[in-house]
């Protein structure tokens, strides 16, 4: 008897990265993907939806895609062609799905597959307005995730869009605020852990082009634009994708090799740390001889899992595997 597939949600701004990450949730055997939503992110939510649709039907599944917000809650959207291209897969001119939008908003339907299937996983590759909104209008949605794998987030280290901020909580972090704050059990997956050699090399991706599938070919194809922003925004050689990354995380949690429990907090109010996610590393707000210090800036106790360490050979295999 086989057993039963995991339940997984993903909410998605359907860039280059976030269709690869799709694909491999899509063909893996032990998850059954309940619905996709879509966010205004890297690209505009009616880009986000088409390229979404494409990759669902490119993967031969039947997965429901519902539309999202289409901005973040207080700020303007802005969205990351100079990274993913205009159309966020590398302005390859896909022709346009057969498929159509999943009837009904992405909140309510993720609200209710949270009612309908508790403990399913939560994968989050974008902006976390979706997800946000959700909990605004049901808190105790929290209670009826089992995992919540965001990725989003500089742990300790440099952003990707300002030199303290990465992408998805840059663009909506009063979101972020809300979903590290609303009692989700969170593990964060920040973008450092797609960098140096977790970047496919040109070796790594001649390997999967020889797979000749189509989607090997795919995921190689929408992530050339991809490929020569990475080199410019961080100098790193290869193909960066932090979102497969996240998404090997939540297919196969044994892949992190070293994570722990940390108070992080999202910065709001600074234009110049816009987006931060300040992780105590050390646990020095939550130690009793600093507490008086921090007690205004405090929100309660640890709230995240922080991932620190990847097995970089388990997620490529896995992503090759997901290719085939």
């Amino acid at each position: 008897m086989q057993p039963m597939a995991r339940g997984f949600w993903i909410d998605t701004d359907a860039g280059s990265d976030d269709v690869v990450a799709l694909l491999m949730a899509l063909r893996h055997s032990d998850a059954e993907v309940l619905g996709i939503s879509v966010v205004s992110g890297n690209v505009p939510l009616p880009q986000g939806m088409r390229n979404t649709l494409y990759t669902v039907e490119l993967c031969g599944e039947q997965a429901a895609v519902f539309a999202g917000a289409e901005r973040p809650l207080m700020r303007r959207p802005v969205d990351a062609a100079f990274f993913h291209g205009r159309d966020g897969l590398g302005d390859r001119h896909y022709p346009p799905p057969a498929g159509q939008a999943a009837r009904g908003h992405a909140v309510e339907a993720l609200l209710s597959a949270c009612r309908r299937h508790p403990g399913l996983t939560l994968v989050t590759l974008g902006p976390l307005t979706n997800v946000a909104q959700a909990l605004l209008r049901e808190p105790r949605m929290a209670r009826n995730v089992g995992r919540c794998v965001i990725m989003g987030g500089a742990a300790c280290t440099v952003g990707n869009v300002t030199p303290a901020a990465e992408y998805n909580m840059w663009v909506d972090p009063e979101a972020a605020r809300i979903v590290f704050f609303s009692g989700l059990p969170i593990e964060m997956v920040g973008w450092e852990l797609c960098r140096g050699e977790a970047n496919l090399s040109e070796a790594e991706m001649e390997e999967i082009r020889a797979l000749d599938t189509p989607l090997a070919h795919f995921a190689l194809d929408c992530n050339e634009v991809a490929i020569r922003a990475n080199r410019r925004q961080s100098g790193d050689i290869g193909l960066a994708l932090p979102d497969p990354v996240a998404m090997s995380l939540a297919l196969n949690p044994a892949l992190g090799l070293r994570r722990s429990r940390h108070y992080v907090q999202v910065e709001t109010q600074s234009e110049l740390t816009r987006g931060m996610t300040v992780v105590d590393q050390l646990g020095v707000v939550s130690d009793e001889r600093n507490r008086a210090a921090w007690e205004e800036l405090l929100e309660g106790g640890p709230n995240a899992e922080v991932h620190w360490r990847l097995d970089i050979p388990g997620f490529k295999k896995l992503l090759k595997d997901s290719l085939q």
